[in-house]
């Protein structure tokens, strides 16, 4: 499968089953068009030449040269390939699981009255509570008992807010780390948080234990105060960005992302990611809401095309701050195109429901954060393991080849067929896709290789 576009002057030639990406001219980027308009890419190179000759007679005296071109790339399996990783797909459905990442819902509780939270301030379809230790504690078990001979283990302290409940973050860290020596395990730890009970304590602590941490903010004051208010209804962006500062600075500027939400409200979201580059933040993520239609801050199909041109001018303002040694890193932009997309990730996508778990404040399993709280999904808890093994299945036999509008994309190597809970959701399917997020998906990757088309052309100017 080939994918050809043009973007901010580049001529772009995507090889999808291989990832490799070809910057061409105009006559190389209409001939590998023609010949895959026409099925020429199945034939040998005599017949091809052949064609292409009646069809480009006016480039007839380079011709040749670009034919052999070409074809050396075939043969090289960069251009023209084909799709090795289906016919294994069923044996890869069949794969032992291990569990290696946890989602530890340790409050739902917040202090912020985020309007567009899918957490319902953070009681997920049910009750206000805190994970107790002990809990905790045997979550952590599990993880341990169940990864398999996996060393490197994932926790992510996630909310509601996690700092509501930080005592018993900082508990379970220190039994986590308990367990690495004797299990020969080692934990990444991760927390995301909105801010609010920020301290120099908890800082340090962060910097010690935390692989990475996520800072939620939209962007500019009026935008992340419209969605983002406290309890009281003021706005929280003058409270969290001096704090926020004080924690990318304390990390170097690495293994933390300010991370947004863009909405109907704010489809200019390119000044909320310049706003908070401008404030200093290196690593950053503003991100497309996910609502129903019925919500007024929800983005609507009509709403893609000014997104579209939105993704273009932050590309093109990344580029320009990097010549200008400003730099800094969208999440949605960073794809690295030296290997091709993980062969892993190809197929089984984040992995929830499989190696990848939400536990609730009491115990309970879920596949992933975004589907607790809805009974259907619930997998068993801390005390029993994962008692409804159905559930695991359906998502261990969900990937690309099980999607239908994934078959032609061009992207599903990148997203492995999406978020399995915003299909579901809109679709009422884990094996379907969430169709406004696929468009935005294309685009993201299209902009993601376009810089680095651009920056590597920088680079070798230096």
């Amino acid at each position: 499968m080939i994918h050809q576009y043009k973007n901010n002057g580049y001529n772009i030639v995507l090889d999808v089953n291989s990832g490799s990406v070809h910057i061409v001219d105009d006559i190389i980027y209409d001939v590998i068009g023609y010949m895959v308009e026409t099925g020429l890419e199945h034939e040998n190179k005599a017949v091809a030449f052949e064609t292409l000759s009646r069809k480009f007679a006016d480039r007839a005296e380079i011709l040749s040269e670009l034919v052999d071109e070409i074809y050396v790339l075939r043969e090289e399996g960069t251009l023209f390939t084909e799709d090795i990783y289906e016919k294994s797909i069923d044996a890869f459905q069949k794969r032992e699981t291990v569990v290696k990442a946890l989602c530890l819902h340790i409050a739902h509780d917040c202090n912020l009255k985020c309007k567009y939270c899918f957490a319902e301030e953070g009681e997920y379809h049910g009750r206000r509570a805190l994970m107790s230790y002990e809990v905790g504690k045997k979550a952590l078990d599990f993880l341990v008992a169940n990864s398999g001979s996996r060393v490197n283990l994932e926790v992510d302290f996630f909310g509601g807010e996690p700092l509501m409940n930080w005592q018993v973050v900082k508990e379970l860290v220190s039994y986590g780390r308990s367990l690495e020596e004797p299990h020969h395990k080692k934990f990444r730890f991760t927390l995301t948080t909105n801010g609010i009970l920020l301290n120099d304590e908890i800082i340090d602590f962060m910097n010690r234990e935390m692989a990475n941490v996520v800072l939620s903010v939209d962007g500019r004051k009026e935008v992340n105060d419209r969605m983002r208010p406290l309890a009281g209804g003021q706005g929280s962006y003058d409270f969290i960005i001096p704090k926020f500062k004080k924690v990318a600075e304390s990390r170097n500027q690495t293994n933390y992302y300010v991370r947004g939400t863009f909405t109907h409200w704010n489809k200019d979201f390119a000044a909320d990611v310049c706003h908070l580059a401008d404030l200093g933040f290196k690593q950053i993520s503003v991100e497309p809401v996910v609502a129903p239609e019925s919500a007024d801050y929800a983005l609507v199909p009509s709403d893609i095309p000014e997104i579209l041109m939105e993704y273009d001018k932050l590309a093109t303002e990344i580029i320009k701050r990097y010549k200008e040694g400003k730099p800094f890193q969208f999440f949605h932009f960073m794809i690295d195109l030296k290997g091709g997309p993980c062969v892993y990730k190809r197929l089984s996508g984040c992995g929830s429901g499989t190696e990848y778990l939400a536990v609730t404040p009491w115990g309970d399993f879920y596949p992933c954060h975004q589907f607790v709280g809805q009974d259907k999904f619930l997998m068993g808890n801390v005390d029993d393991g994962i008692t409804n093994t159905n559930i695991r299945e359906q998502f261990k036999a969900c990937n690309v080849y099980s999607k239908e509008k994934c078959k032609s994309c061009f992207a599903k190597f990148y997203c492995s067929g999406g978020c399995a809970a915003n299909s579901y959701n809109f679709h009422g399917d884990i094996n379907d896709v969430y169709d406004l997020g696929c468009e935005l998906q294309r685009k993201r990757v299209e902009c993601a290789i376009m810089i680095k088309a651009a920056l590597a052309e920088e680079d070798a100017k230096a």
